[in-house]
């Protein structure tokens, strides 16, 4: 490692970013069975591309989650898929994988369309499958509303393989001749019960008459309305259906509520940040303010790059925003419903790590709190006095021993939502040498 680093302009750099690695790799998170109880299946299992294995590896999986690996096989198949799992246990990655992989990357057309309700989670999606693709000739075009128009066209003169975007943009493309979809023989429908509401359910059935009618439907959501089930038989071929909702919340997150009056809010809401150990949080707010799309794409970046720690938002932001640093959500106004708690929620804990929920109850919202508790099966306690901050984050020390050495150490104990206690505890050491 010494010598690697002293090859490098700027060592001193270099030896702080292999302490940054090391620190990181060693700071273990616990992971729930959201996402650890699997089959034992590896990736090389489905016999995927080289390049695609790369790109999957490099991205940091190193096994199926019991999502990706009920689907994926499935998927290659060509089957129509009805997938329901929990937020952040991976459906992003379980539909991407084989879309990949069976696209031609000689053939020079839209071959997969990935469908998704908001232009954020589009964004995020084609970010993932160019991530997972990297090592493929698969080129990938994202298109929403919002955006210009007219770039859109132009860019698909140029090749596209897999295109991701909202529906309504897609239809207009297809509509005015320019997005040429006869040879897409995939389509994914990601959140899939949003995309059926009737917002986007008349466009998302005249998209379908734009593709092959041996085309493979693939959908996937958390929450699966009666509209999804009138969709299903229309529309699927005999589907295969997979359902991993034994429970409907994540296993990692622990729920509290707060009892205060609306003036109380903003007072309570800074207790809370003073309190709690936050590496980034959501702030939920009912209220709608609308912003322009490039302010909002602007801060969406930040707020993924960790250049601001907590975002105020509407539900928006509820649909498979995939952001593995926020580790608390913050319901400032509490949902009407249980379908937008669930995804509001499961903005912490992502893919099996931890996260707290905290909601913030008026005696108007009283009703809600108890109904969505019967409706999701699901606990919500009174926040206590203190909150012990293993249940929702982890902890790294460094530790100087004698003149030689750093030792990093990660330690976390507790007890887990499961009722089962836990230790984890990672030891590193580096030469303190190396670093002058």
């Amino acid at each position: 490692m010494y010598e690697a680093c002293t090859s490098f302009p700027h060592p001193q750099r270099c030896f702080e970013a292999v302490f940054e690695f090391l620190a990181m790799r060693c700071a273990l998170r616990r992971l729930s069975r959201d996402v650890t109880a699997t089959k034992g299946n590896e990736f090389e299992d489905y016999f995927l591309k080289r390049e695609l294995l790369m790109g999957i590896y490099e991205k940091g999986f190193e096994r199926p989650s019991p999502i990706q690996e009920e689907s994926i096989p499935i998927a290659l198949t060509g089957s129509d898929i009805l997938a329901r799992a929990k937020n952040g246990t991976g459906k992003t990655a379980a539909f991407c994988i084989p879309a990949l992989e069976k696209i031609d990357q000689d053939t020079n057309a839209i071959q997969v369309v990935i469908l998704v309700p908001t232009r954020e989670l589009a964004l995020q999606t084609s970010q993932v499958c160019k991530e997972l693709g990297k090592h493929l000739n698969i080129q990938v075009m994202v298109t929403t509303g919002g955006t210009s128009l007219k770039d859109d066209i132009m860019r698909l003169y140029q090749p596209v393989h897999l295109l991701v975007g909202t529906p309504g943009r897609i239809l207009d493309l297809a509509k005015k001749g320019v997005c040429v979809l006869k040879d897409c023989n995939m389509l994914v429908m990601d959140e899939a019960d949003k995309l059926l509401s009737p917002e986007f359910q008349p466009s998302i059935e005249q998209l379908i008459r734009f593709v092959p009618e041996n085309r493979q439907i693939l959908m996937f959501s958390a929450t699966f309305p009666v509209t999804v089930k009138d969709f299903k038989d229309r529309y699927l071929q005999k589907p295969y259906v997979i359902n991993l909702m034994d429970e409907l919340t994540l296993k990692g997150i622990t729920q509290f509520y707060a009892f205060v009056e609306e003036r109380q809010k903003v007072h309570c809401l800074n207790t809370l940040f003073s309190k709690l150990q936050i590496n980034q949080s959501i702030i939920f707010c009912n209220s709608v303010n609308r912003m322009l799309q490039d302010h909002r794409n602007r801060v969406f970046h930040d707020f993924r790059n960790g250049a601001c720690r907590n975002l105020v938002c509407t539900d928006l932001f509820t649909r498979g925003i995939d952001i593995q640093a926020v580790n608390v959500v913050i319901n400032f106004d509490f949902p009407k419903n249980s379908e937008t708690y669930l995804h509001r929620v499961g903005r912490s804990g992502r893919f099996g790590h931890l996260g707290l929920a905290v909601n913030l109850i008026t005696y108007e919202d009283r009703f809600n709190l108890y109904r969505i508790e019967q409706e999701l099966g699901t606990e919500i306690k009174q926040i206590p006095p203190h909150i012990d901050q293993a249940i929702y984050c982890r902890s790294v020390f460094l530790v100087p021993v004698g003149k030689s050495w750093f030792t990093i150490v990660a330690v976390r104990s507790g007890v887990g939502n499961d009722g089962d206690n836990f230790l984890e505890v990672a030891v590193v050491a580096i030469a303190r040498s190396l670093f002058y």
